[in-house]
């Protein structure tokens, strides 16, 4: 079989959009998919300090070494990495030597930080104190809250002006699926390339380089470059409803390739309708951190009282 561009040996078919493709026109594929996202949402300023939120998996190793090379390209820019470590036994250890690998191979200051050290509780532990309550949220949700909360801290802390994540097209459109189900449309209305509704220095801009990538060309990409990533998963990330929803989507693209590609551009086009119909709440301050919230404490407050985390 022949590259559909260049008509070199191909190695790699894309099912989504029936081509076949040799290694050097998969990575330009790749590439210009994700330098046109950033591009035409405005995701980077030349003068940005930016921190990728690098989890050691693959999509956020592969952000920051994209990121890195459009950073070589721009002088006045800065590029960090920042990495949680949320105290997951078996897990964390190997995930943070991967981000603490790519790092050193591309040259970029990594900052880690802890839930332990910060918090007071690892994951581990704070899914076993949630035992003793009545409903607990799932880990992930827990673990969500306040793995954005740290990260936006520090950030402010290091001057970061935007924040990028390894989110996926895979990861977008579960989410898009999951809040339609839920009903909450204000969620939707929240997502995108950037992250938000309402703009405010107390909340570092979310990017999402990745979000119209495939979750199977990111690790492709990152094979070809020979990106360090860790393959194994997060035992937690299971028990969420987002597996189920991962489920449903991956055997409707099985059936109906593209479909996933489809369902993001529905997502893309409520967006802009849901946010123009958006009745923004009234927004006052967490009474206890400070930060914006809809109602008198914050979720990240809300979860340190119901788990006695100080």
């Amino acid at each position: 079989m022949k590259c559909a561009r260049c008509k070199r040996k191909a190695e790699i078919e894309l099912k989504y959009s029936g081509e076949f493709l040799c290694d050097n026109c998969f990575i330009e594929l790749f590439e210009k998919r994700v330098r046109k996202n950033i591009r035409t949402n405005r995701l980077l300023k030349s003068t940005d300090k930016t921190a990728v939120a690098l989890s050691g998996g693959k999509d956020s190793a592969v952000v920051l070494y994209i990121l890195n090379n459009l950073h070589k390209n721009a002088p006045k820019s800065e590029l960090v990495a920042i990495s949680i470590d949320q105290g997951i036994e078996k897990y964390q250890k190997k995930s943070l030597n991967a981000a603490k690998a790519v790092c050193k191979k591309l040259g970029i200051e990594q900052y880690v930080y802890s839930f332990k050290k910060e918090l007071g509780l690892t994951l581990d532990e704070i899914v076993e104190r949630s035992k003793k309550i009545e409903n607990p949220a799932p880990a992930c949700s827990y673990c969500g809250v306040l793995r954005r909360k740290l990260l936006n801290d520090k950030a402010k802390e290091l001057g970061i002006t935007k924040l990028a994540t390894g989110h996926n097209l895979n990861d977008e459109i579960q989410t898009g699926l999951m809040n339609f189900i839920r009903g909450d449309l204000d969620r939707i209305a929240r997502m995108g390339a950037i992250v938000g509704v309402i703009k405010d220095e107390g909340f570092i801009p979310r990017i999402k380089p990745l979000r119209e990538c495939p979750e199977d060309d990111v690790k492709i990409y990152a094979e070809l470059k020979k990106i360090e990533f860790e393959t194994s998963k997060c035992p937690y990330s299971e028990e969420a409803f987002r597996g189920t929803i991962r489920e449903v989507i991956d055997r409707i693209e099985e059936k109906h390739p593209g479909s996933k590609f489809q369902l993001l551009k529905a997502t893309d086009q409520l967006i802009p309708i849901l946010r123009s119909k958006a009745k923004v709440g009234k927004i006052g301050r967490c009474r206890i951190c400070g930060d914006l919230t809809s109602g008198s404490l914050c979720k990240v407050c809300q979860i340190k009282r119901e788990l006695d985390l100080g």
